[in-house]
C-alpha cells in the first residue's frame, strides 16, 4: 500500500472515500439509536478531517512550505471538542446524556486525520473498534443492573436534624449525589428544607418512614425529579 501513501490522485480519491465509508458505519449506528448525531454529521467529520489532513500534507510536501502538519491536526481536534459538546445535554433528572456520541465524533474526526495522512490501517481499525464499543460493549453496558436513583424532600425545624438524615442514608448504604438546601417562605410547620438525591438499593418508603421519625424532622416525601 507505499504507493498509496502519496499524494497522487487516486491516492486523494481513496482517502476521501474511504473517510467518507468510516464515517457512514460509525454513524449508522448512532442513527440507529436516534441519537443526535448521526450519519451525515460523522460523515462530514471524518470527511472533513481527512481533507486538513491532506492540505497540510499538500503544503508541506508538496509546495515545501514551512507548514507545521501536527498544528492543523491539532487545531481540528481541538474544533472537533465543540462539536461534540453540542451533542450533550443534561435531563431534568441531572442525567448526561450524549457522551457516547460526542466520543464517537471526536473519534471519528481522528480517524479521518489518519486516513487523510496516508495511515489506513490504523483508520479502519479504528473505525472497527469504534462500532466494537458502541455496539457489543453497548449492550454488555445496558445488562448491568444500575443502583435506582430518588428525591428526598425533607423539611424540618433544628439544624442538627439533617445532619443526622445524612448520616442515617450513609448507614442505610446510600450513595447522597447531590444536596440542595432550599428557602421557605412563611412556612408555619418548619424552618428549613432539603433535597438529597440518593442512590442505592433501599426502598424509598422505608427511607422515608424512618427519616418521619427522627427528631426535628417535619416531614420527608420521595419526589419525582
Amino acid at each position: 500500500m507505499n504507493p498509496l501513501r502519496e499524494l497522487t490522485f487516486l491516492s486523494l480519491v481513496i482517502r476521501l472515500l474511504l473517510s467518507c465509508a468510516c464515517g457512514t458505519l460509525v454513524g449508522l449506528e448512532r442513527s440507529s439509536k436516534n441519537r443526535p448525531a448521526g450519519f451525515r454529521t460523522h460523515i462530514s467529520v471524518c470527511l472533513g478531517s481527512a481533507v486538513a489532513a491532506i492540505t497540510g500534507t499538500y503544503l508541506f510536501v508538496g509546495l515545501k512550505l514551512p507548514a507545521d502538519i501536527s498544528r492543523i491536526s491539532g487545531q481540528v481536534i481541538t474544533g472537533l471538542g465543540f462539536i461534540g459538546a453540542g451533542s450533550i445535554i443534561i435531563t431534568k433528572k441531572l442525567t448526561i446524556k450524549g457522551l457516547t456520541t460526542a466520543a464517537g465524533l471526536w473519534t471519528t474526526g481522528i480517524v479521518g486525520l489518519a486516513i487523510g495522512s496516508g495511515y489506513f490501517e490504523l483508520g479502519v481499525l479504528g473505525t472497527a473498534l469504534v462500532l466494537a464499543a458502541e455496539t457489543v460493549l453497548g449492550r454488555l453496558t445496558a445488562s448491568i443492573q444500575r443502583r435506582p436513583e430518588f428525591t428526598l424532600e425533607i423539611l424540618y425545624n433544628d439544624k442538627t436534624a439533617l445532619d443526622e438524615v445524612l448520616r442515617f442514608c450513609k448507614d442505610s448504604h446510600m450513595a447522597i449525589t447531590r444536596l440542595q438546601i432550599l428557602s421557605l417562605d412563611d412556612n408555619p410547620e418548619a424552618d428549613y428544607a432539603a433535597e438529597i438525591y440518593l442512590r442505592g438499593n433501599a426502598r424509598p418508603v422505608t427511607l422515608v418512614s424512618r427519616i418521619q421519625i427522627m427528631p426535628g424532622v417535619v416531614s420527608a416525601l420521595d419526589i419525582e425529579k
